[in-house]
């Protein structure tokens, strides 16, 4: 390794203190057991008012997308999200918390080449490829089993 990457090396390790793993792991944990902890509740409050299983396990991601919305919108969801780390970004509250953000940031820009062009900066590529592989593995599943 030449010099100068063995300087750049020592350099980037002086700047960038190590991350406390053990701590962040845990929050990581707690704060995404607790999105699915409360998904559960929402699952539990629907059965209770009578509404089907099907319709049951639809609405629970709908009704943590739209929390998390509109945590974005108001500004708290990026608050929890810096003591959560992975908690928040793992569960699909992470990904619609990216949508709307990235919505957010061009607003100045107007609401169809701002908001609406940007919006899907983040998540278009996840839906892409979510919906390709999706289709590949259902054209398997359906011709081998």
């Amino acid at each position: 390794m030449p010099e100068k990457d063995k300087e750049y090396d020592r350099m980037t390790k002086k700047a960038s203190p190590p991350s406390p793993k053990l701590k962040n792991s845990v929050l990581a944990f707690l704060f995404g057991g607790t999105i699915c902890t409360l998904g559960e509740l929402f699952g539990f409050i629907y059965g209770k008012i009578g509404i089907d299983e099907k319709t049951t396990a639809m609405l629970i991601p709908v009704t943590l997308i739209v929390i998390a919305a509109a945590l974005t919108g108001i500004g708290v969801f990026d608050k929890i999200a810096k003591h959560a780390g992975a908690g928040t970004l793992v569960p699909i509250t992470g990904f619609a918390n990216a949508v709307v953000s990235s919505g957010l940031e061009y607003t100045t820009d107007g609401k169809i080449y701002g908001t609406g062009a940007k919006m899907f900066t983040i998540a278009g590529p996840v839906i892409v490829y979510g919906c390709g592989a999706a289709s590949v593995f259902g054209l398997i599943y359906y011709c081998f089993m």
